[in-house]
């Protein structure tokens, strides 16, 4: 506020509380209208504080000190304060009046800004519009150049007014904010009196740690260097001794290389190694030694990998004696476990190398001592690998096979002790959880992953060691493939061979090898098939020559049908006739037919053989049971072409040109029905035979099984078709007319009682019966149509009393035949022909 107002403008100084003292007074408590009040002298409730007896009674001379020492800025900051502006308005010299105490708004904005560059065109012809360059005035016209002054007089006058107007607002704001720098001024004398304290107090304390320092610090330092020297003399001391170790290594070496114990020293290379890499880093003296220590590990290995190659040499190629074991097998024990040491698992490879060899070796020399006596065979052999067999006869190569997969089996068992001991060594050393494991003695150096390594290439030795020796056991089966006509009981000596090397090759390493069973299915397959051509060709030749007539049955066929039947295996072909009552029966005793079961089976010849052929295969299938699918197929076979060329034969006709038949007769058509019926009895029994050997065979058989009852089918039809044909031709010729019985008639009955002497004595009673069954039923049919034809009714006339008698005469045939069920040949049975 003015002078004029005749008060003091009021500032910060004037209070007589301030709002931080009447906050943190701790006397009045929680107020609970305190942002209520509004704020002034009456803020704070005034009490009368009583003099405290403590604090001392103060004069106006106590402050004569400090108001001399400031009345001189107070003086001067009230003359400031209390001086006035002359009046409102003040009036300048020129034609225009400014107002000084104008607002700071009414300067132009563009004074204000941070940055006026004159310098810019447009700027300054923003501040000095009405000015105009010299160089475009004319000098002629005084009255323009009159003008141009007064209004740059006029322009200045107003630059000087803002000027003004800054300047009283400048002097405004720094009046206003005089009291602050009172207080600003008051405030620094009183920190530099504390900060000349802290500097006394810091000096002070200063000086009492460099105290602390001297008498307790330095000798406790002293004594801490003093530690640390002797701690640094002691390691030395232990390096010391430890490069002395160190220097121990070689000849160390050399007295484990001597003993053989391999493992020991190349661990004590790779601890030396260990100790110079980390705890012996730097030292000159050693800096030779690493490259020492890793050239000797080069040698430890080739000396290993020698070793072991002789000893595999050794071993493998010495003569077998069970009682003997492994060879040397400590020795054996310290080169696996160094060759472990070094992770070179080429040395299992190195001995599969060798095995080979071995049994390259044995083949040959069994091979050298079976052609001793044949020069050019023995040179042949000699140049040889010992791989390819040379041409033996059967004997011999049988007994070079057995001689070969026994002393191989040997062989193979040998790898078999040296798999084991290559084994447990690498389970000693290798880390593993087991107890056992963990007990034992030696150092573990084999991981868990190179342990599983080990085994995987030891069971691999073993599987390739069988698998060879197969290999070459079936080489030697295969050259003799087509070189020799092998018998039954050589493909029997044969497969003992093979089973009895594939048993033990399986008990070493856990599996079969496929090569020599391949080899045996091949030889005894080339026998098999050869077998099986003989007899087919057999049986073709004796169906070409049959002439589909009863044949005679010789006593053996009855034997060998009766082992058939019993349903026990058939091991052989029973050759001699059984006895009967303490009785012998002669070899040429025959008989009429076949008695199985309660049925008599009256056959013709090659059905004889037929059943023979078959015991053969069975036999065989027994003999060589590793091909029994191969032989039931081909039984099949042999089986479907009896079916299909008697087919060809009877039905097609075949048998007039081939067996010289006149023509095929109805007894033609039985006795292949019949013969067939036999094969149909035969086949369950053959199944079963060959199901105890292998399941193989059983859906070649059901396949043939219908093939031959659809082609009994058709002999029955063909029986049945061709005596229709005869019946339907006199049914055609007859005429109801006397005499009775007509001519037609009695034809008809003659064809029937000639079926019943064809059938009769070849097929079972209950095939004719059904045979004739059907023949009634086509008769009755064929004459209801003729009776139609010939429009004869059931009225009781001449004509059905003459149809009547015709009936009454075949019926009494059928009753003589006693071919029909006696319901069927009463009269009235045959009353449904007179249904229209």
């Amino acid at each position: 506020m003015s002078e004029a107002t005749g008060k003091d403008q009021w500032s910060l100084y004037s209070a007589s509380q301030n709002l931080p003292a009447v906050l943190n007074d701790p006397n009045r408590g929680k107020q609970s209208n305190f942002f209520v009040k509004t704020w002034g002298d009456s803020f704070v409730e005034k009490v009368g504080i009583e003099k405290s007896p403590f604090l001392p009674e103060i004069t106006y001379a106590h402050f004569d000190t400090y108001l001399k020492k400031i009345g001189k800025r107070f003086r001067r900051h009230r003359k400031l304060s209390n001086t006035k502006f002359e009046g409102n308005h003040v009036k300048t010299k020129s034609k225009t009046d400014f107002t000084i105490d104008a607002p700071i708004d009414s300067v132009p904005e563009i004074f204000l800004r941070p940055t006026l560059l004159l310098n810019e065109p447009k700027v300054f012809n923003e501040i000095f519009p009405n000015i105009i360059k010299s160089d475009h005035v004319n000098n002629s016209n005084n009255s323009k150049v009159v003008h141009y002054q007064q209004s740059g007089r006029l322009l200045q006058e107003q630059l000087s007014h803002y000027l003004d107007i800054v300047e009283v607002h400048i002097a405004k704001q720094v009046s206003q904010k005089s009291g602050a720098f009172f207080h600003a001024m008051t405030s620094h004398d009183t920190i530099m009196e504390k900060m000349g304290s802290a500097c006394i107090e810091v000096r002070t304390l200063r000086t009492k740690i460099q105290q602390v320092d001297k008498t307790l610090a330095k000798d406790s330092l002293k004594l801490l260097s003093l530690s640390k020297t002797r701690s640094n003399q002691t390691k030395l001391l232990a390096k010391l001794k430890l490069m002395s170790t160190v220097l121990q290594t070689q000849p160390t070496l050399q007295l484990l290389l001597s003993s053989s114990d391999y493992v020991a020293a190349l661990e004590l290379i790779s601890t030396t190694q260990e100790v110079l890499a980390n705890k012996l880093a730097g030292v000159t003296s050693l800096r030779h030694l690493p490259s020492q220590l890793k050239e000797m590990s080069r040698l430890i290995d080739k000396m290993l990998s020698t070793e072991f190659e002789r000893y595999a040499a050794a071993d493998l190629h010495r003569p077998f004696d069970p009682a003997a074991g492994v060879l040397d097998r400590e020795r054996l024990i310290s080169l696996v476990a160094g060759l472990l040491r070094q992770n070179h698992l080429q040395f299992l490879e190195t001995y599969k190398q060798e095995a080979v060899t071995a049994a390259q070796t044995l083949i040959k020399q069994l091979l050298i001592e079976q052609l001793a006596d044949v020069e050019d065979e023995m040179e042949h052999c000699l140049t040889g690998s010992g791989e390819t067999a040379p041409n033996l006869e059967a004997s011999h190569w049988l007994q070079v096979l057995s001689l070969a997969s026994d002393a191989l089996g040997k062989l193979v068992q040998r790898v078999k002790d040296v798999h084991d001991v290559i084994k447990e060594t690498a389970e000693i050393t290798a880390v593993l959880s087991s107890t056992t494991l963990e007990n034992s003695e030696g150092e573990k150096f084999l991981s868990i992953e190179e342990h599983n390594s080990v085994e995987i290439k030891l069971r691999d030795l073993l599987v390739s060691i069988c698998d060879y020796c197969h290999e070459r056991l079936a080489s030697l089966v295969s050259t003799q493939s087509d070189k020799q006509n092998v018998t039954a009981v050589q493909i029997m000596e044969l497969s003992d061979i093979v089973d009895n090397f594939t048993e033990v090759c399986e008990s070493v390493c856990g599996r079969q090898s496929a090569a020599l069973k391949a080899a045996f299915k091949i030889q005894a397959g080339n026998y098999v098939h050869k077998f099986h051509s003989l007899r087919k060709n057999k049986l073709t030749l004796l169906l070409d020559a049959e002439r589909w007539k009863v044949a005679d049955v010789p006593v053996e066929f009855q034997v060998l049908v009766d082992k058939l039947a019993s349903g026990d295996t058939l091991k052989s072909v029973p050759s001699s006739p059984v006895e009967d009552n303490n009785k012998k029966i002669t070899s040429q005793a025959v008989l009429t037919s076949l008695r199985i079961g309660n049925q008599n089976y009256v056959t013709v010849g090659t059905v004889l053989m037929l059943i023979k052929l078959v015991s053969e295969y069975c036999v065989c299938a027994y003999d060589i049971p590793i091909l029994s699918g191969v032989i039931g197929r081909n039984l099949a076979e042999l089986l479907r072409t009896f079916n299909s060329r008697s087919c060809q034969l009877v039905l097609g006709a075949g048998a007039l040109k081939t067996a010289g038949l006149k023509t095929i007769t109805s007894t033609n058509l039985a006795l292949t029905s019949r013969a067939l019926q036999l094969v149909l009895w035969l086949i369950p029994h053959i199944r079963n035979h060959f199901t105890a050997l292998s399941s193989d065979a059983i859906n070649s058989l059901d396949s043939v099984e219908n093939d031959i009852t659809n082609h009994i089918q058709q002999l029955e039809n063909k029986i049945l078709s061709i005596l229709n044909i005869l019946l339907g031709d006199q049914l055609n010729d007859w005429d109801a007319k006397p005499p009775v019985p007509s001519k037609a008639f009695r034809n008809v009955s003659r064809h029937l009682t000639k079926l019943y002497e064809a059938v009769g004595p070849v097929l079972p009673e209950e095939q004719v019966t059904d045979l004739y069954e059907v023949v009634h039923n086509n008769f009755k049919s064929r004459l209801r149509e003729q009776l139609i034809k010939m429009n004869i009714r059931n009225n009781g006339g001449p004509q059905h009393g003459l149809v009547t008698t015709e009936l009454t005469f075949y019926l009494e045939t059928m009753r003589t035949l006693k071919v029909l069920s006696d319901n069927l040949t009463t009269t009235l049975a045959m009353e449904d022909i007179w249904s229209r």
